[in-house]
Order: C-alpha cells, then structure tokens, then sequence
C-alpha cells in the first residue's frame, strides 16, 4: 500500500511537471512567434493577410501603369526626332549631297529690263554713240579665232581658247553647232567645224528638201523665228518653215548648242528678244550674230532714240547672261546707214561673237 501511494505520488509530480512545460512552451510559442514575419518563398514575397486587398489593387493599378506605358511608347516611336547637324564627312550617305546636274530652266519673262537713257537729252547721238561703243570694243580676248569671209579675221569668228569649252567638246566628239541663215552660199566655218568633227546643223527655208545631209553636215528646211507659227496656219500647210529656237531643240532632242550662229536679215533682235526671256540662251556656249542697224528691224516700234535704247539693253541683257563679245567685223563693203542716217560713219552691218563664260555642258 506505501508503494502504491509513492507510485501515484511520483506519476501526480511527473504529470503536473509535464503539464507546466506544456503551458510554458504554448505561452512562449504565442507571444516570441506572432510578431515574427512569416518565412519566404524565392522569388515571391508572401503578404500578411490583411494587405491581401491593397496587393491586388496595386497589382491592378500597376498593370493598368505597364499598358499605359506601351502605349506612349507605341505612340512615341513614330514621332521622327530632328537630326543633329554632322559633319561633311559623316554624312547619311543614302542622303543627296549635290543638287542635279541639270537644273530646271528659269521661268519665261514677258519683257526686257530697259537701260536708264544715255542722257538726260533723250538724244538719238548720245544713244548712238553709246550702243556704237559697246557694239565695237570686245570684253574679252581670244588668241584661237577660226573664221571665214573676206576680212583679215574673217566676218564669223569662233574662239579655239582652251579656256572655254569648245575645244574640249570638239576633241570629246559632243560638239553640236547650229547655222540659221537664208541662201548662205559661204559655209567656210560650218564646214571647218564638221570635220573638226561637230555635229553640224544648217537651217535654210528656202531648200527644197525637209531633211538632207550633205558634206558632212544636215541641211533642214527650216529656220528660227521669234514665235511659234499660228496653229490655224500650220493645219493649211504641209510644212512650217519657221520655228522659235525651244521649239526646234525640243523637236530634235537636242539640250544644248556649242556655237550659234545666225543672220536672220533684222529679224535678229525680236529673235534675241525671245531667247532671253525664255533663257534659251544658257543652253548655248557661243553666239555670232549679224546685227543690222539701216533700219529699226522687224516689229521693233518707237522713235529713233527708243530703238537704239532697245537695241542697247538686249545687249545689256545678254551680259548679264554671262555673255562677253570677243570679236567684231564690220564690212566696209555695206552702205553707212544708222536708221537711215549717217551717224558717226557707222556701218549699216556688223557681225559680233560672244562667248558665254560660264557655259557648262
């Protein structure tokens, strides 16, 4: 019976020992582990269950941000940003560097700028002695002249200087000459020209063939005029004899004339008239031209002081066109008339050569 009780005693003890430890492991399993954060898994933090509803909006809000930002940056990848300036030898290569080659020719005008009065007089002399001046003294020289006619250098004149270009395009085979006249019986120049080796062109309306190569050159029923014949004339004639000089490029492809020359029988200044204000002229490279001073010319109106006016600031005109005279013959042979008159013994002829300095082909 003592043993039974001292077992009892001892198993009372031991329960009651074990029942405390129990307590003391739950008290401190509830106060030292609540506050501690639970444990996380990689690559996601774990959230107490509270904030659950603040995660989701955050989350929602942030998927709203993401899609926002898309789409500006969709919006934003077309807007092209202005280039900075580089420098010559980083250029875009894909980009043009150089402007064409050929550009457009300049717009048409409806009429010459007229040169102030020679003086204050209005004075036929004063006008004469200006233009006869100009018309007489060259602006520049030329050491190569290759002429025909009868004078010490010939009455046409081209310049051979190998500082303008038709030397180099008579040695390149590219160079292309065209002759305007009515019956011209002496082709000296022509003909020294197309053996040179240019392509020769002679406009005659008084052939009776349209087309016809003959010694080296092609000969054309044809010559240049100041307009365009009327549409209503052309349609009752086989054939037009006369053309503006743009349209007779264009009809026969032709961008460019190494040497002009014209004697058009005081149809020449309406004719030079057309060529500047339509600019043909900068297709050209020389000009010799056969002026004819005893009368006013064709469609040329006013008084006397007015027409040597006129006369003076084509000219002019041409000048500013870049061209300079080389060469002038008068033929003593011709009658001494200025519009009718004698004014200081001039001739009632010249025949003049300009170069266009600036000529590129």
């Amino acid at each position: 019976m003592g043993r039974e009780r001292l077992t009892r005693g001892l198993l009372l003890r031991l329960g009651a020992l074990l029942t405390a430890v129990c307590v003391c492991i739950h008290v401190y399993l509830e106060t030292g582990w609540r506050g501690a954060p639970a444990p996380l898994a990689l690559g996601h933090p774990t959230l107490p269950s509270q904030n659950l509803g603040q995660q989701i909006r955050t989350k929602q809000v942030s998927a709203e941000a993401q899609k926002q930002d898309k789409s500006i940056k969709r919006r934003i990848s077309y807007v092209r940003t202005p280039k900075k300036d580089k420098k010559k030898d980083e250029e875009d290569p894909s980009e043009p560097c150089c402007p064409p080659a050929h550009p457009h020719r300049k717009a048409p005008r409806w009429h010459i700028d007229l040169e102030p009065w020679a003086s204050e007089s209005h004075s036929l002399e004063d006008e004469a002695k200006r233009f006869l001046h100009y018309i007489t003294t060259p602006q520049v020289s030329c050491a190569s002249l290759v002429g025909e006619g009868s004078g010490a250098k010939g009455d046409w004149a081209a310049c051979l200087d190998p500082k303008y270009s038709l030397t180099h395009r008579i040695h390149t085979k590219h160079c292309r000459v065209y002759s305007f006249g009515l019956g011209v019986d002496d082709r000296s120049l022509e003909h020294y020209l197309a053996k040179a080796g240019c392509e020769v062109h002679c406009f005659d309306p008084s052939l009776k063939q349209p087309h016809l190569q003959q010694d080296e050159m092609w000969l054309h029923r044809l010559s240049v005029d100041w307009r365009d014949p009327n549409p209503a004339f052309v349609a009752q004639r086989q054939y037009v004899t006369t053309k503006k000089l743009a349209t007779i490029l264009n009809d026969f492809g032709h961008r460019q004339v190494d040497v002009l020359k014209a004697d058009m029988e005081s149809a020449e200044w309406k004719i030079l008239e057309n060529l500047l204000l339509e600019g043909v002229l900068d297709s050209v490279g020389q000009l010799l031209l056969e002026l004819h001073l005893h009368w006013a010319g064709f469609e040329v109106g006013g008084d006397d002081p007015s027409v040597v006016r006129y006369w003076f600031s084509l000219l002019k005109e041409l000048e500013r066109g870049n061209f300079r005279l080389f060469h002038v013959h008068s033929d003593p042979a011709k009658p001494h008339l200025f519009l009718h008159k004698n004014i200081f013994n001039a001739s009632s002829a010249y025949t003049l050569s300009w170069v266009n300095t600036q000529w590129r082909p």
